[in-house]
């Protein structure tokens, strides 16, 4: 069995570029992401993950920052998410995901980047794509499939 963390945060937007809210639970369909979230799509990052632990990091640093802050879809706690190798599939809930890409480039200076002065996603936060879809909450298990 791989590294066990929980789901802290599951979150949404309307708009990309844009802080998400915590909604609490949401469904995560099969090669499209979050439902109702503004980055879902048939591509390679339908799913943002972001540690806990990162946005502590920031916090620490004076960052009035929360669970969304940084337009990750699922705020997790206990994996040390971007040391995962792409490919890695995580069971989050019911569904499960493999690892597209770790950080990104961001080109803009995103609202999130002008209202916190600082973006860890880049760095920190993973992508991926759904391969089995189910319902996400708060409270639920991830658990490292494979590496």
């Amino acid at each position: 069995m791989g590294e066990v963390g929980e789901v802290i945060a599951v979150c949404i937007s309307e708009k990309k570029g844009t802080s998400k809210q915590n909604v609490g639970r949401a469904y995560l369909r099969p090669d499209w992401g979050v439902e109702g979230d503004a980055h879902a799509g048939p591509w390679h990052r339908q799913v943002s993950l972001l540690a806990w632990e990162s946005i502590e990091r920031m916090r620490q640093r004076g960052l009035d920052v929360r669970e969304g802050s940084f337009a990750e879809n699922i705020t997790t706690r206990g994996i040390d998410l971007h040391t995962l190798p792409v490919g890695t599939r995580l069971r989050i809930g019911r569904a499960v995901v493999e690892v597209t890409q770790i950080g990104k480039l961001c080109h803009t200076k995103c609202a999130v980047f002008r209202a916190v002065g600082d973006c860890v996603m880049p760095r920190e936060g993973i992508f991926a794509r759904v391969l089995e879809g189910g319902e996400v909450a708060v409270g639920d298990r991830i658990e490292v499939l494979s590496e």
